[in-house]
């Protein structure tokens, strides 16, 4: 099976976290919230670890504030990002 790469809030269905690879090959984790923000990161360690990024995405859009518990989760798994300016 493989690794998911999107994932929507439970309940209301509104935050979505995902992630893409670019056209230049790096790793980005698109974060939306339900009235239309966008925040994007670029995945800044060496390889791309899919099987993390679900694992934190998956726990973070759980929570109640999606964007912090994201950074920890990321920050627990050793996964650096950086803010990309849309």
């Amino acid at each position: 099976m493989g690794t998911q790469a999107t994932f929507h809030a439970p309940g209301n269905g509104t935050d979505f976290l995902g992630w893409r690879v670019s056209r230049s090959g790096s790793t980005e984790i698109v974060y939306e919230d339900g009235a239309a923000h966008r925040m994007v990161w670029r995945v800044c360690s060496g390889r791309r670890d899919e099987v993390g990024l679900s694992e934190a995405m998956e726990l973070a859009v759980r929570a109640n504030r999606v964007v912090p518990t994201l950074m920890e989760e990321l920050k627990k798994r050793a996964i650096n990002v950086e803010r990309l300016t849309l």
